[in-house]
């Protein structure tokens, strides 16, 4: 075991490797920090008309919302549509890092040098546009199944089938021009957490960020990633009424809490994956052996 932690060591993770690390990070992360998106997404689609609607509940803030979710639909409505917001978020990281990786690596090996700050965010906004384009279908679906009733509440597929028969196929698609937009948000993000990290390596000599540091790390990148895009975040999920601040709690907590647990998850289950990735290629070549 021992010798197999040396080559882990050793090992560089593939682009594939990141995506699976990352995928595995944003679902812890989102699994701890659901309820926050469930109660940013009501907060951040209400709308003036819906303060005197006897039917719908009005939220004034996120305690607020969070009090009234359980009062009316207890424990579970916070977890409302859990089931699809992992499986896009488990699709989105995966491929947003397995595209940011697989970029970065080649503009590395192309220039023989780190991308600049202006090439980093680039090289994010790509990555990220590319992640978008083939998974947003799960987030309308989540968006959908966080801001209905509980009666008129659908499984994923129940939900899919929902949308594609009142918008068609690419009623599945509704919000990608404004997502693309968005994509500059993982840019600053994840630039910023590149820029930071690399100086604060050079600075203490390592080659691997602690978990706690990357916790923090994150924090940061998403807290000044999220304030500067957040008009037009508010934009996408329709906040029609209310100024910026509306909903701007709930959403920095929510985006700034899960970042920062996605990129300590990461640094986890980046070594685990190598561990495994290790151990499967160490099998793989003892058996071709035997066969020899």
């Amino acid at each position: 075991m021992g010798s197999l932690s040396k080559e882990v060591q050793q090992q560089s993770l593939s682009p594939f490797g990141h995506a699976v690390a990352g995928a595995l990070g944003a679902l812890v992360a989102l699994t701890i920090t659901y309820p926050l998106d469930i109660v940013k997404t009501k907060l951040q689609v209400q709308s003036k008309s819906t303060s005197i609607d006897q039917d719908t509940p009005y939220y004034n803030s996120t305690l607020d919302a969070i009090y009234k979710i359980l009062a009316t639909e207890g424990i579970t409505g916070l977890y409302a549509g859990l089931p699809a917001g992992l499986i896009g978020v488990a699709s989105t990281n995966f491929a947003y890092f397995y595209w940011y990786s697989a970029i970065r690596s080649y503009y590395q090996r192309t220039r023989s040098s780190n991308p600049s700050t202006a090439a980093e965010l680039f090289l994010g906004a790509l990555a990220g546009a590319l992640a978008q384009i083939f998974t947003i279908p799960v987030s309308v679906i989540t968006t959908r199944q966080q801001t209905v009733t509980t009666r008129e509440r659908k499984d994923l597929v129940g939900t899919a089938n929902e949308i594609i028969s009142e918008d068609g196929v690419t009623g599945l698609w509704r919000g990608l021009k404004p997502s693309l937009i968005l994509c500059v948000n993982p840019a600053i993000t994840y630039g910023a957490f590149e820029r930071a990290k690399a100086a604060i390596l050079k600075k203490q000599g390592g080659e691997d960020l602690s978990p706690a540091s990357a916790f923090w790390l994150g924090a940061f990148s998403k807290t000044l990633a999220t304030v500067v895009t957040y008009p037009y975040i508010m934009a996408k999920v329709r906040l029609q009424w209310r100024p910026p601040k509306r909903g701007m709690q709930a959403q920095i907590t929510k985006a700034v809490l899960s970042q920062a647990i996605l990129f300590y998850a990461k640094e986890y289950t980046t070594r685990y994956t190598l561990l495994m990735f290790a151990f499967i290629t160490r099998l793989w070549i003892s058996r071709r052996r035997m066969e020899i």
